[in-house]
């Protein structure tokens, strides 16, 4: 029975076999053909892909499942991409030599890039048609070519191989449409950008990720030892695999330059590659910058010098100060074209995603600014290496090429001895980041270019009280987060284009100066937890949007709101527990849609303003009142004021009883109760309800409990 098995599938594959059909002609032709068909099978040329092709079967075959998926007689592009030295073109010439056979015409075209310089995309264009047709032809201009190319393959089956692709036109030229090849042809381009995919429509894409581990440890054996590893070089090789940082083509480097080498001149050559690049890394790493706009490479250079490791929201805010709306642009720019990574989902959790790029890639741009004068740090444009920063302060060397300086002092840091005017030559220094740096003096004079000025954890001897009062065209983030020593705000009155204020965490702060009151264009304003802040100024800040007092227990009133606030849309007051109630003009945030209470004193509501409430809180769509020693008797108002609100948190409350008027509430989707012990009895459910959570109400009547499961989809009652 095996046998006739093994029979059957034999003459199943020999039935699928794709013959040749001799119809009319000469078979001396018919025959010539087939021998021509065959020779170049037998004699196609085979890609030297790598002398040790670690790692590579493995991705061979993640490639081998794309270019197979939905298999059909259909044309794809195939894209592969990734940042420089990731082994891209090795990956493309291992998949060519794997299924060049299943096709009738092949071609690899390599360094596109750099062969499509000068005009030379014609000669691509004749090199394609050499070797896929054997058309030996000479092309006046691209234009030609497009035409005849499709004109030529559009009923071949080919595998063309588009290596290092840079621009749109190349593609353009070479690989223009689907419908320019026959079926089942396969088109694979390998690119550093992935945008460039994108707009090619390349529907299928793999990117190339870097070796770790064993992988690149077997690698650098092979290509530094050839075979075993003597006693003792274990631990510089994994300090050698760390510094690649994933990257084959370092590895290989590093391999064969040390190739033989004592443990002595590893060290010192991987000590020399971590303070100056390698050239050739250097020269491979920076082909993306080179591509990049001005603008789009002043951003890598910010954020590689700077900014890696950095939450997302913080560096979008400072580089935002420097180039506008723009920034999401250039961003997504850096990330298409393999510079930097920002978590894709960002968008729904901001607060806890990181700026980060490859170690080398962040090597690369600060070689490219070290070069701009590798004797004096004072010329350069960024300025973030703790030394080279306090010898520029110090020694007053400081020039007008400064735009940013980035300072993070170690926490036993001693007082750094400075003149208070040793920024005063830095004319164009836009954004100025001190983290704990305490200063011998602090700086009396601060350029009017500064549009980002952050210093968390400063001393309050080193903060000139009237600093602030002159006039910055151009600041629009001001931040003094962490100040254990700050205890007053000075005046702020000539920051007239602030947009974020912050002095969170700013443990002894008690004032505020009148003036951050008074600035039109303040969209963030930040004092969470000051705990010993007594008193806010009077607002009158029609452009806010984000506003931050939860945990400032020792504030008695909520500020006094002197204008109309439509763009702040949430409030969240959490531990104000001594806020006595709401100021009338309350009512001038009228467009709030998110309420957020926790642990407050707040709702001793003053009753002789009753009608004031349904007004503000009328467009609430979510409200969370955790913990907040609501009674029953509070609740009717409640309800009524807060009636169209969606999302309704009462966790943690001391009523007994939810009020049947709770019924009125006709947009209510999801209601929380948990650990409300006191309550026993809910007389109402909004018609609308869809989730329930009474998550350890203990003292809730069987009853209730009844009415809640048989009336609500998804309802959660556990002890």
């Amino acid at each position: 029975m095996e046998r006739l098995q093994r029979w059957k599938m034999a003459m199943r594959q020999v039935a699928n076999l794709s013959g040749y059909h001799f119809s009319l002609g000469y078979e001396y032709e018919f025959i010539g053909k087939i021998v021509e068909d065959i020779s170049d099978k037998i004699n196609r040329v085979v890609l030297h892909v790598a002398k040790y092709p670690v790692g590579l079967q493995y991705r061979v075959q993640q490639l081998k499942l794309l270019l197979d998926k939905e298999s059909n007689e259909g044309v794809h592009m195939v894209g592969i991409y990734g940042t420089g030295g990731l082994g891209k073109s090795t990956l493309a010439k291992a998949i060519y030599n794997y299924v060049a056979d299943q096709f009738e015409c092949v071609c690899f075209l390599h360094k596109v890039r750099e062969n499509s310089t000068h005009n030379n995309l014609k000669h691509l264009q004749e090199e394609l048609l050499l070797k896929t047709i054997k058309l030996n032809i000479k092309l006046g201009d691209v234009s030609e070519g497009i035409p005849l190319i499709k004109e030529r393959l559009h009923r071949k089956k080919i595998l063309l191989i588009l290596d290092d692709v840079d621009k749109m036109e190349q593609l353009e030229a070479l690989a223009g449409g689907l419908d320019w090849f026959g079926r089942g042809s396969r088109v694979i381009i390998t690119t550093r950008d992935k945008h460039l995919l994108t707009c090619h429509r390349v529907d299928r894409t793999y990117e190339v990720e870097g070796i770790y581990g064993k992988e690149a440890f077997e690698l650098l054996r092979w290509l530094a030892f050839k075979d075993k590893v003597p006693l003792g070089y274990e631990e510089i090789l994994n300090r050698a695999v760390s510094y690649a940082s994933g990257l084959p083509l370092v590895i290989e480097i590093v391999g064969s330059n040390l190739f033989g080498k004592s443990i002595e001149t590893w060290k010192s050559t991987l000590d020399g590659y971590e303070k100056i690049p390698n050239t050739k890394i250097q020269e491979i790493l920076k082909v993306s910058y080179d591509a990049l706009e001005e603008e789009e490479q002043s951003v890598f250079l910010d954020i590689a010098c700077c900014f890696k490791g950095c939450k997302w929201t913080e560096v979008e805010d400072i580089l935002h100060a420097h180039y506008g709306h723009c920034i999401k642009h250039h961003v997504g720019v850096l990330v298409e074209k393999s510079l930097l990574k920002i978590n894709t989902q960002y968008r729904s959790a901001r607060n806890h995603v990181d700026v980060t790029l490859h170690d080398l890639v962040e090597d690369m741009g600060k070689e490219i600014v070290r070069q701009e004068s590798s004797k004096e740090p004072g010329e350069r444009s960024r300025l973030w290496c703790h030394d080279d920063i306090v010898h520029v302060l110090q020694k007053n060397t400081g020039t007008s090429n400064i735009e940013m300086i980035y300072l993070n002092c170690p926490a036993m840091e001693p007082v750094i001895d400075c003149n208070g005017k040793s920024f005063k030559k830095m004319t164009k220094l836009k954004t100025l980041i001190i983290e704990n740096g305490h200063f011998s003096k602090g700086p009396k004079y601060l350029p009017n270019s500064l549009r980002v000025f952050k210093w968390k954890g400063c001393t309050s001897e080193s903060l000139s009280s009237s600093i602030f009062s002159k006039k910055f065209d151009f600041m629009k983030v001001l931040t003094f987060d962490n100040c254990e020593y700050l205890t007053h705000v000075p005046n702020v009155s000539g920051l007239l284009n602030l947009e974020k204020f912050s002095v969170e965490k700013s443990n002894n702060l008690i004032t505020i100066h009148d003036s951050i009151g008074k600035l039109n264009k303040l969209e963030i304003l930040n004092a969470k937890k000051c705990i010993k802040l007594e008193s806010f100024p009077p607002l009158q800040l029609p452009s806010l949007k984000e506003f931050e007092l939860s945990y400032c227990r020792s504030l008695k009133k909520f500020p006094e709101l002197l204008c109309k606030m439509t763009n702040l849309k949430e409030i969240a007051l959490h531990n104000n527990t001594s806020i006595g109630g709401l100021p009338f003009s309350f009512e001038n945030l009228s467009e709030l849609r998110h309420v957020t209470i926790y642990r407050s004193g707040m709702l001793r509501f003053p009753k002789h303003i009753d009608k004031m409430y349904p007004i503000v809180f009328s467009n609430v769509e979510s409200l969370s009142l955790y913990e907040s020693n609501l009674s029953f008797e509070c609740l009717p108002m409640l309800l009524k004021w807060f009636v169209n609100v969606k999302h309704l948190d009462l966790s943690k409350n001391n009523f007994k009883i939810l009020p049947e008027c709770l019924k009125e509430c006709h947009l209510l989707r999801i209601l929380e109760l948990n650990h409300c012990k006191s309550l026993e009895e809910i007389r109402g459910i909004p018609p609308n309800l869809k989730d329930l959570s009474a998550i350890k109400c203990h003292s809730l009547s069987s009853s209730s409990r009844r009415m809640l499961l048989s009336q609500v989809c998804f309802c959660s009652i556990l002890q």
